[in-house]
């Protein structure tokens, strides 16, 4: 019985999600906070590159599990896996990315272990030697903390943005590698991936991006967007849109950012014309550095803004694009 936090790692085609490297900087604060040894657990097939690159984090041990079934993800083969290694290794608490993989996998296993499930939480504390967690209720308007009831294991994920990923602590030497084999009977497998592909070739993980131009109504009209996509072209940023923009059709709904849409946490977000909703600022909250740009002062958007441009968008990111290209051209 190791009785240790254990991360859930996620990687896709043998790449990190950055995701999991937020969760692992939940897991030292939780294994701080109980005196807990940290763990990781990494699937798939031929990953062990993933694990070594886990393992450099400041971590007891890093499993590893590998099965050709883990090679495309499908929910049976991930929920078995992790109950094997549930079962094998006891831990204390199971914590994962919320990412949308394990929104789909996690309530399975959670069940399948008759334990809680509590997803998408902002943070936790200790309060008589119990981990309360927070997480946020009605669109980002209100925080709950809630403590788990059932023994242990129990089973959490938190939300892009929550914990730093550069705030990791490493180790001095590489943690160990465990093999851990496990036994998962192809006839339970009923998903059976197919190949891969990205509707439209435009579907984006914009929780995977590291700057966003990000744009409200303030644009005016769809026509104006060009101005926003030069923008982040001369950034190399991805562009997502307040929900008025989505619904309105401008950008596809995937690119759309807030509580009802994707939550992101990139080093750098542009707020282009986005007055600042409380339903926006659940989606941008975890942002590293933010800049918006609104003409006017007291939007609610530059309560939240690390520097504030306060100015007719149609004026500044022409100079802004100008400024940003001569900055690449030296």
């Amino acid at each position: 019985m190791s009785n240790a936090i254990l991360t859930v790692i996620e990687q896709q085609q043998g790449k990190l999600n950055r995701m999991s490297w937020e969760a692992l900087a939940a897991a030292q604060q939780a294994g701080s906070h109980l005196s807990r040894p940290v763990e990781a657990v990494v699937m798939g097939h031929g990953v062990r590159a993933v694990a070594e690159e886990i393992a450099a984090a400041q971590i007891g041990r890093v499993l590893l599990v590998e099965d050709p079934l883990l090679r495309d993800y499908t929910p049976d083969a991930y929920s078995l896996a992790l109950l094997h290694v549930i079962a094998a290794e006891q831990p204390r608490l199971v914590l994962l990315p919320h990412t949308y993989q394990v929104r789909d996998f996690a309530p399975k296993l959670a069940a399948a272990l008759q334990r809680s499930f509590l997803s998408d939480c902002i943070g936790f504390h200790l309060e008589d030697g119990t981990l309360v967690f927070t997480r946020q209720l009605f669109q980002g308007k209100m925080n709950a903390d809630i403590a788990f009831a059932c023994d242990p294991p129990c089973l959490a994920s938190v939300q892009a943005g929550s914990f730093r990923a550069d705030q990791v602590a490493m180790g001095q030497r590489p943690a160990s590698i465990e093999t851990l084999t496990v036994t998962i009977p192809p006839e339970k497998v009923r998903t059976k991936p197919l190949e891969r592909f990205q509707e439209a070739k435009r579907t984006v993980d914009l929780a995977q991006a590291e700057i966003i131009v990000s744009v409200g109504r303030g644009i005016k009209d769809q026509e104006n967007l060009p101005l926003i996509q030069k923008l982040a072209e001369a950034l190399g940023a991805e562009v997502g849109g307040s929900r008025p923009i989505c619904d309105n059709g401008w950008l596809p709904m995937e690119r759309q950012i807030g509580s009802s849409g994707q939550t992101v946490a990139p080093k750098l977000y542009l707020a282009v014309g986005i007055s600042g909703a409380i339903q926006h600022l659940v989606g941008m909250k975890g942002s590293r550095t933010v800049v918006a740009i609104n003409k006017d002062p007291h939007a609610p958007i530059f309560e939240v803004a690390d520097y504030g441009i306060v100015g007719n968008l149609f004026d500044v990111l022409p100079a802004l694009i100008e400024e940003v290209n001569k900055a690449k051209d030296h």
